[in-house]
């Protein structure tokens, strides 16, 4: 797995409950998403040359432990399929300091052409990258 973000619990993430708030897993998931996009050579230049994009299909979150604030907090993510137009991504949010998982999602995204705003085929280049960094399912989705 890569490291794609690292953070800390900040005291306007709480929720009336004091712990983080469902959003800021959701763009913690989301700011990982990007970075593991450019891993794959998706990055913003690329996005902005080429009249490209990313979109959500669909997304499952799985919470497992609050995080509260000055948690120190580091995602890891995975590939775990590509195809012709779309990426399956899983992220694992855990505590920076014990690496107890906090939080998991999967991830289905699909590639667009900005200008026509349809799904459009992955270039050769990314799906060989794709190629390069995949991970077997049957594998643990854990760590």
């Amino acid at each position: 797995m890569v490291e794609t973000f690292r953070g800390v619990v900040r005291p306007h993430h709480l929720d009336h409950m004091e712990h983080m708030n469902v959003q800021w897993y959701a763009k913690m998931f989301d700011d990982a998403t990007w970075h593991f996009f450019a891993h794959l050579g998706m990055t913003g230049t690329y996005f902005r040359d080429e009249a490209c994009g990313m979109a959500a299909l669909k997304q499952v979150t799985e919470y497992k432990a609050e995080a509260v604030a000055g948690d120190l907090l580091v995602c890891h993510s995975k590939l775990l399929k590509a195809d012709k137009k779309t990426v399956h991504l899983f992220h694992t949010l855990s505590d920076a300091v014990s690496g107890h998982v906090v939080a998991t999602t999967e991830l289905l995204a699909v590639h667009l052409d900005t200008l026509e705003r349809r799904s459009c085929p992955i270039p050769g280049h990314i799906r060989k990258r794709c190629n390069e960094v995949i991970i077997d399912t049957s594998t643990d989705r854990e760590h």
